[in-house]
């Protein structure tokens, strides 16, 4: 009977010593499950926050667990393809474009707030005083089509001429950067409708002036861009959406607390001295903010003049809640 004991006793041990061995790896193999998250950006000051994000390596170091991609794309129109293609999960961008994406269907919504900045319509000809001036030649740069610019043209436009389309057959696409090469260049281009620092750039050019302000054209403050997260990262992959909206809050600190630095670290992202881009940073009106200001607004506007089908809701219907 000893015997049968001993064996039944050393049988128990051994069973617990696997089981707990078995749990360990198990928990260790889920401590170290990685996920990944892909960012596109645009090109702008207005994108500082991501930038230092990157550079800054802000994700990982919430969550060493999650490897980060970025890529940098030339507008909304391009991030939403990719999004839709699986490549891309969070996008950098205007309201406008956003809520297109989410009327075609694209299931994204609003994570996070990033920047708000004075953006605006610049024009080179002395005889174009007002958005009617603009003759049959007249080109206007922007990024696209139902891009943010594009819609608060449109809203001018309605408010000031009754036509929100009226200017539709002068618009042109470009990015920001070959925007201002085409102005500084090119006689066909007679505006362009950009944000910082392209803005600031083209303003310090002789015979430039600003024709109409983004505020001017929403009549009142709204968020310049937001960052869009699809579904698929904030439901399947929680460690890496989570991480995402902490960087972005620390990538906004930074930038209020450090515009010096900030200035410094970013001044090669631009080819711009720190100086200059320090100037640009605190310029007034540039904010950089995690807060969303304006979906609803854009979204009237848009569904009452073709832009949108639908009308959300409410904010809910496309923002993701803050809870992490």
């Amino acid at each position: 009977m000893k015997i049968q004991h001993l064996v039944l006793l050393l049988f128990t041990v051994l069973l617990i010593v696997l089981l707990f061995s078995c749990g360990g790896k198990n928990e260790s193999a889920e401590a170290k499950e990685i996920q990944t998250i892909t960012i596109a950006e645009q090109f702008g000051l207005a994108y500082a926050p991501v930038q230092i994000m990157r550079l800054q390596q802000l994700i990982e170091q919430e969550n060493p667990n999650v490897v980060v991609n970025w890529v940098q794309l030339e507008n909304t129109a391009a991030i939403r393809e990719a999004i839709v293609a699986g490549r891309v999960d969070v996008g950098f961008g205007g309201i406008p474009p956003f809520l297109i994406g989410w009327d075609s269907g694209m299931e994204w919504k609003i994570a996070t707030g990033l920047s708000s900045a004075p953006i605006g319509l610049v024009t080179k000809r002395k005889g174009i005083q007002t958005l009617v001036d603009f003759g049959k030649q007249d080109k206007i740069i922007l990024p696209q089509p139902g891009s943010i610019q594009h819609i608060l043209l449109s809203m001018a436009l309605e408010r000031d001429y009754g036509d929100s389309h009226l200017l539709d057959n002068n618009l042109i696409t470009m990015s920001h950067p070959n925007g201002m090469s085409a102005m500084l260049s090119d006689d066909t281009a007679a505006a362009h409708f950009t944000s910082p620092p392209y803005l600031f750039m083209e303003l310090d050019q002789p015979g430039f002036s600003l024709l109409l302000t983004g505020e001017e054209a929403m009549g009142g403050e709204f968020t310049f861009i937001v960052g869009s997260a699809t579904h698929d990262l904030h439901d399947n992959r929680p460690e890496a959406y989570t991480a995402f909206i902490m960087a972005v809050e620390k990538a906004v600190t930074y930038i209020s607390e450090n515009p010096r630095k900030t200035a410094e670290l970013l001044a090669p992202e631009y080819n711009l001295d720190p100086d200059t881009l320090f100037t640009y940073l605190t310029y007034p009106g540039m904010n950089f903010t995690t807060s969303i200001n304006g979906v609803m607004s854009f979204a009237d506007f848009m569904k009452k003049n073709g832009y949108l089908n639908q009308l959300p809701a409410n904010e809910n219907e496309v923002i993701w809640g803050t809870k992490l």
